[in-house]
């Protein structure tokens, strides 16, 4: 019975210094995890701080675009209004 119980005890000792083992690999498993996650976390934020700039930058050429668009407009409306006038002056020095 004294060998059935230290056989007993023996394994008992491997087992848990196994167990200890793998809770070892397990826990050095999870700190490589959690710093993985905090790396990619910071890389979220770095992305999504270019991300906001890079709207930002989108918004201010696009209004830009637009303002440039309507100014250009607004030449071309003033060039036709100034080509009617000469023309109505045209027309009433005819007249005359």
């Amino acid at each position: 019975m004294t060998d059935d119980k230290n056989s007993l005890l023996v394994l008992f000792e491997v087992r848990l210094k196994e167990l200890i083992a793998l809770c070892d690999r397990q826990k050095l498993k999870i700190q490589e995890l959690e710093t993985a996650l905090e790396q990619k976390n910071t890389e979220l934020q770095e992305a999504m701080g270019k991300i906001s700039d890079l709207n930002a930058k989108c918004d201010n050429m696009l209004t830009a675009h637009v303002l440039s668009v309507q100014e250009g407009e607004v030449r071309k409306a003033k060039l036709r209004l100034s080509k009617l006038v000469r023309e109505v002056e045209r027309c009433i020095a005819l007249l005359k």
